[in-house]
């Protein structure tokens, strides 16, 4: 074991108090009597050839527009990096420290006017008394809509806009250089481009390998997608390798993973192959909701309904649900893949914060309690706790506590979520081909470890026997990977493995998502395939009995006397054809915990909010593994 995992195992002893867990260890049931699972002590696996790193490919600085003047924020690229990193910073005359440090962190201002809203800082700039200026100095919801209009609508941002701008950019590559420390922490290049046709989100973030970078592609260039992986194959030749991932397709009104391209034509090959090699990743969970899937799409899963924003970024307009949801994205690929040979929605899973204070928190008691990312502020107050609640108006809410008539209501908005990737070292290189070939998992924020493996030679015992990771490798497939029909015909199986993080709750059960095509249309399945304790799926119904729940809603105290640390299988799929398409992947979910809305709300006296659960259950995903028919069997 490396004095890293080490150190993941045991910290949860370190502050027991301050995250209101007791540490304890449930059993896990077979998932079937054919099936062979385990449920052992944190500790005892061992991971070999690659390593799991936590980080984020999301995050707003100071330099971001809407940061600097809607959410007040004055931190810094270097602040960022150095909070992420697990240095303890100065903020807003404060000492703050994360829980744990990051492995790999990305700054992602937004590319279009970046940093020229800074200006502002010298209240006698040629800016700052520009009309522009003078509306973006008096602040407020309303004001920033208006700005957002004039930008959009091409009001000039002053003459030195692009050179502000270019220069603003090589301080963030500097700054991005300076901190990475390979082998400890690693940071990326990035930016984020910022395209929002009709206000229906295109957004996404790149992410560059090397050291170096062009000046970026932004919206204002171009706000079709297609034009951007255009720009980033042309850079590609010219030695800058880099890559996009999508993010808030929940808010795009089905344009994210539409069957047509933005011009409203039906999508081809050349544009799905172009899609393909430039997007390998889905960013699915976030602080503005996820985007696995939603209870429209997927009536069945009871687990659909969990942090769900289903509305456009900007005011209160619905957002529609086909088109808008990864596990949605993966069956619609599946069906392109048949029809034009490519399969433009082949996307691994990641998740991020899109926080836009620069500090990365990703739990509950961190959400509010020492940083509130979502209102420009630092740790919530009695004064300032019932907006975040939205128990009274806020600078993203002006008009009502409920957000029924303009805004976002902060209290539906997340913590920040975190990517889990299996590299052989925390360096640029590696971390950045794990993205490539899809050896990704997201995660709501806690570091759950996933594993997930295909192949066809899989025991039932396989995940019980030393070395079995290794094992796996040679003779399966990882998570992002590609399985055929193997010589017998008989169905694949799949070698699963979770482990709770340290200081967050218990694992409840793991799943297994199974999308494919019946009849040539796209379809879905969930399979409960291990969990803890001596729960049996109900034969009338097909579904596990709830884990139960420890937390105290008075007190916002919880333990883990149930759930399990460790929860490992090997699963064949029962429903398997042949000549059926179909993508894997498993989610693994947490016991219930208090939601970070249930622990300002009882920190303060407030009470619970109702446009939200009290708990959540956390989560991980991992990428998929997909199977193609041979040709001729589909």
């Amino acid at each position: 074991m490396t004095k890293r995992n080490k150190w993941l195992l045991t910290g949860a002893i370190a502050a027991p108090l301050a995250y209101h867990v007791i540490i304890g260890f449930g059993a896990a049931s077979a998932a079937e009597p054919v099936q062979a699972a385990t449920a052992t002590p944190a500790g005892v696996p061992t991971f070999a050839d690659k390593e799991a790193f936590y980080g984020d490919l999301h995050l707003h600085t100071t330099n971001s527009f809407d940061a600097y003047v809607l959410m007040g924020t004055r931190t810094t690229p270097e602040d960022a990096y150095r909070f992420s990193s697990g240095e303890t910073i100065n903020y807003l005359g404060q000492p703050i420290k994360r829980a744990f440090p990051l492995d790999f962190q990305a700054v992602t201002d937004h590319s279009e006017n970046l940093g020229v809203f800074n200006q502002l800082d010298d209240p006698n700039s040629a800016f700052s008394l520009s009309e522009l200026g003078k509306l973006a100095r008096q602040g407020g919801y309303t004001n920033f809509l208006k700005i957002v209009g004039l930008i959009t609508g091409g009001v000039s941002l002053g003459a030195d806009a692009a050179k502000v701008s270019a220069s603003t950019w090589q301080r963030e590559i500097d700054t991005t250089n300076a901190h990475n420390q390979p082998g400890k922490f690693t940071t990326f290049l990035a930016y984020e481009w910022t395209s929002m046709p009709g206000g229906q989100n295109l957004h996404r973030n790149v992410i560059f390998k090397g050291n170096s970078a062009p000046a970026p592609f932004t919206s204002i260039d171009s706000k079709d997608p297609k034009d951007l992986w255009t720009w980033l194959s042309k850079i590609r030749g010219q030695g800058f390798e880099a890559l996009a991932i999508p993010h808030n397709g929940n808010a795009s009104n089905g344009l994210m993973y539409d069957w047509t391209s933005l011009d409203g034509k039906p999508i081809d090959e050349a544009y799905a192959q172009l899609r393909a090699t430039n997007e390998p990743l889905s960013e699915i969970s976030q602080n503005k909701g996820t985007s696995e899937t939603h209870p429209a799409l997927s009536a069945n899963d009871e687990f659909a309904n969990y942090e769900i924003f289903d509305k456009l970024l900007l005011g209160n307009t619905p957002s529609k649900p086909g088109g808008s949801y990864w596990r949605d994205a993966l069956g619609r690929g599946l069906v392109l893949q048949a029809k034009l040979g490519v399969n433009p929605y082949k996307d691994g899973a990641s998740a991020s914060s899109d926080l836009h204070s620069g500090l990365q928190v990703s739990t509950a008691q961190e959400y509010g309690g020492i940083a509130t990312p979502n209102l420009g502020g630092g740790k919530l107050t009695k004064a300032t706790a019932p907006a975040a609640l939205g128990q009274a108006p806020s600078a993203l809410n002006p008009a009502s506590p409920t957000g029924a008539v303009s805004g976002l209501n902060p209290v539906i908005l997340s913590p920040g979520t975190l990517t889990g990737v299996w590299a052989e070292a925390n360096t640029r290189e590696a971390i950045y081909n794990a993205f490539r070939r899809k050896e990704t998992f997201a995660t709501t924020g806690s570091r759950i470890k996933l594993r997930f493996f295909g192949g066809w030679d899989f025991g039932s015992s396989f995940v019980a026997k030393p070395g079995w990771v290794h094992q796996a490798y040679k003779i399966g497939v990882p998570m992002g990977g590609d399985l055929s029909l193997g010589a017998s015909g008989k169905a694949p199986r799949f070698a699963v493995q979770a482990v709770k993080d340290p200081l967050s709750g218990n694992l409840d059960r793991v799943q297994v998502v199974k999308v494919y095509l019946d009849g040539g249309k796209q379809a879905e399945k969930i399979f409960d395939i291990v969990w803890s304790g001596s729960r049996r799926i109900d034969p009338a119904t097909g579904k596990l009995p709830a884990v139960g729940s420890t937390v105290d809603l008075k007190t916002g105290k919880w333990d883990n006397s149930i759930g399990a640390a460790e929860l490992s299988t090997v699963w064949t799929d029962p429903t398997f054809k042949a000549d059926q398409a179909a993508v894997y992947y498993v989610r693994v979910l947490e016991i219930p915990t208090p939601r970070w809305s249930t622990l300002r709300a009882i920190e303060f006296g407030l009470p619970l909010p109702k446009e939200v659960a009290p708990t959540i259950q956390q989560r991980a995903w991992s990428s998929p593994i997909w199977y193609t028919p041979p040709r001729g069997r589909s």
